[in-house]
């Protein structure tokens, strides 16, 4: 591996673990993971989504996606309901308590946000969403126009 790629990659490797960490201390106040907050806000479009879905949006094995489910669905923020297209799936959707809370979230995370993005010009941001979007569409072995319209018709283009 060339210097030039594994200074990209650590670069990478590093941005990731920073805002996670950023984001994990947000979210701690609330006493909310990581990837309980993933699958709330990918629940917060209102559509309803498989478990298979939750567990891709939320980098999560599904079996551990389970558990976390059922740990929210305990918290009331999420139930579970057949998928009237085909009733064998299970579609995962936010109860209003979820919805409420998953704001209240979303308030933290936006306003943390504010405060290390104001840096970084718009533009910038917007070309950083985008190559990154391109990237991971080439690594996942697609083309990147379908993955970065994929990205954003899943709500992940935020």
């Amino acid at each position: 591996m060339t210097n030039r790629h594994q200074d990209l990659l650590h670069l990478l490797t590093r941005a990731e673990r920073l805002s996670a960490r950023r984001l994990q201390t947000v979210l701690g106040a609330f006493d909310c993971s990581l990837e309980a907050w993933r699958v709330l806000d990918l629940l917060a479009d209102g559509q309803g989504h498989t478990m298979t879905a939750l567990a891709e949006h939320a980098f999560l094995p599904a079996p551990t996606l389970t558990r976390l489910v059922d740990q929210l669905v305990d918290q009331n923020l999420v139930y579970r309901r057949a998928d009237p297209a085909d009733r064998r799936r299970v579609l995962a959707a936010l109860t209003p308590r979820g919805v409420e809370h998953r704001q209240l979230l979303s308030r933290a995370v936006d306003a943390d946000r504010e405060a290390w993005a104001a840096p970084l010009a718009e533009a910038d941001e917007a070309h950083l969403a985008e190559l990154l979007r391109r990237l991971t569409g080439v690594l996942g072995g697609r083309d990147a126009v379908t993955a970065a319209g994929a990205e954003r018709g899943a709500g992940r283009a935020r």
